[in-house]
């Protein structure tokens, strides 16, 4: 499956793309038994579908790396994947930002693809995105102001460039500023349903205020064969293979 040029020119107008049945029931149950059962691969944290054959399989999925290889028009390597469990008792959200502000990249070709595991919408904490804001610079921003809405972190990574150079660098969890969120848009995103952005694309998520139902997302995050990657715990990337139906 292909994306057809009016997608593609929507994706780069807009900085994202939904596109609907990307992912089987069977292939969502799949996953979510999986995930039912403890594993011990959950250490590898960001890295887990290097070990975890169902992490793998959605990262590596051929319908949507296909489309991915389209959008970066090159071989998409995979960066990091991340299952996001929000449950309906105020499960918190990811505060406005741009993925570049987390993941530096060189050249910047990062991208994502956000995947509703779940029905999604805005009542239980679904995606929500800026649309054109990857055309801006990237912004400023400062920790969540609700803890009640965003997570709240702050961490230190290790860096390395592509000199050699290593360093620590404090990252805190950010949230844009000087945006008029009158600007986002809430997305309804069905179950089996996808969302393609770019690094530069604002988005995010707010806490699932449901009472009764979870949202359950799969994220994959790519950049286009010979990219480098700056954070030294996702630094080495996964080049995306031909990928078997499960």
């Amino acid at each position: 499956m292909t994306l057809p040029p009016e997608q593609i020119a929507q994706y780069e107008r807009e900085g994202f793309l939904m596109v609907r049945g990307l992912l089987t029931d069977a292939e969502i149950e799949t996953f979510l038994a999986a995930e039912r059962d403890p594993k011990p691969q959950r250490t590898l944290g960001l890295r887990r579908y290097t070990a975890d054959p169902h992490w793998r399989y959605l990262a590596m999925h051929p319908k949507i790396s296909g489309m991915v290889a389209q959008l970066l028009n090159g071989h998409p390597r995979i960066v990091q994947t991340m299952y996001m469990n929000k449950q309906p008792d105020g499960g918190t959200g990811v505060a406005l930002h741009q993925d570049v502000h987390y993941i530096r990249n060189e050249p910047e070709t990062l991208m994502a693809c956000w995947l509703a595991l779940s029905d999604t919408d805005r009542d239980n904490g679904g995606l929500c995105v800026v649309p054109r804001s990857h055309k801006r610079p990237v912004y400023e921003t400062a920790l969540p102001k609700d803890s009640r809405e965003h997570a709240h972190w702050e961490k230190v990574y290790q860096m390395r460039g592509p000199d050699g150079q290593a360093w620590d660098e404090p990252m805190h969890s950010h949230e844009v500023q000087g945006l008029d969120l009158d600007e986002v848009v809430y997305l309804r995103v069905p179950k089996g349903g996808g969302v393609f952005f770019t690094d530069r694309t604002i988005h995010g998520s707010f806490a699932n205020r449901s009472g009764d139902r979870p949202r359950l997302a799969f994220a994959t995050h790519y950049v286009k064969d010979g990219t480098w990657v700056y954070r030294k715990d996702i630094q080495e990337t996964v080049l995306v293979e031909k990928c078997e139906r499960q």
